[in-house]
């Protein structure tokens, strides 16, 4: 690859730890010359981002994605610098582990009601925001799992949520594409972050998919972070509303 991100600037939410699939493709997107602007939820995480942003050559701004006017003063202090945006990746979803343990049927509704504001309803209030700072267009993409559209055991409410965020990128797409403005989901196959640790029997979920799917191995994060560079470089620019798999062919094995 050759500086296919060269002039563009990307705000990244979500990057927790360096262990994360946002980290990756930071550290993806730096590669190939992007500007990052990286974002943090509240005091705690402002720490353990710091360093990572400083190793990136980041800006590091906070925004909690659950609270309007944080997602505003972030827009505002970027349209106030002369900031452009160009691409915004969107790794941010949670559920409370109560709701991921035990069965579908027994979600509560104050945890259903959380997973979707956080991991669904936040991709669509981050859009409409960034939106006005995208005036040449560019590329607004998310993380999916499997779970989204199969039932992965111990997945629950986190399966539903994807489910909805799948289905907001095919309707931002369609409501942003006249502004040239790219809407795009990766299905990341199963990953050993410090979220997924939060999924009961993991371990298990990752020998299944070593075993079975067509590569006869797992998903590593560089395999993530260079489909996200593909889909916010201009070799994608016809490429929107799309789920692009990147799970070692997982998705299209039967029993």
């Amino acid at each position: 690859m050759s500086n296919l991100l060269e002039g563009k600037t990307a705000l990244i939410l979500g990057v927790a730890n360096r262990w994360s699939l946002a980290f990756a493709i930071a550290q993806a997107f730096r590669r190939e010359k992007a500007e990052l602007i990286l974002t943090y939820q509240g005091e705690r995480q402002r720490l353990n981002v710091e360093d990572l942003s400083k190793e990136l050559g980041a800006t590091l701004a906070p925004c909690d994605v659950t609270q309007d006017d944080e997602i505003g003063k972030l827009v505002h202090e970027l349209r106030t610098s002369g900031r452009r945006l160009d691409s915004v990746v969107h790794s941010v979803a949670f559920a409370n582990r109560d709701d991921l343990s035990r069965p579908f049927s027994e979600t509560s509704r104050s945890g259903f009601l959380l997973a979707h504001e956080v991991s669904a309803y936040s991709l669509v209030a981050v859009a409409r925001a960034a939106a006005p700072l995208m005036t040449e267009g560019g590329s607004i993409l998310t993380l999916s799992y499997l779970g989204a559209v199969r039932v992965i055991p111990n997945y629950n409410v986190m399966g539903v949520a994807k489910a909805a965020l799948e289905a907001s990128v095919r309707y931002l797409a369609s409501d942003l594409g006249p502004s040239n403005i790219r809407v795009n989901a990766i299905s990341a196959g199963p990953v050993k972050t410090a979220s997924a640790r939060g999924i009961r029997d993991f371990s298990t979920v990752l020998d299944e998919v070593s075993r079975r799917a067509p590569l006869r191995r797992n998903t590593e994060p560089s395999e993530v972070a260079d489909a996200a560079v593909f889909l916010a470089s201009d070799l994608a620019r016809g490429v929107t509303g799309n789920v692009l798999y990147v799970d070692s062919g997982f998705q299209i094995m039967g029993m």
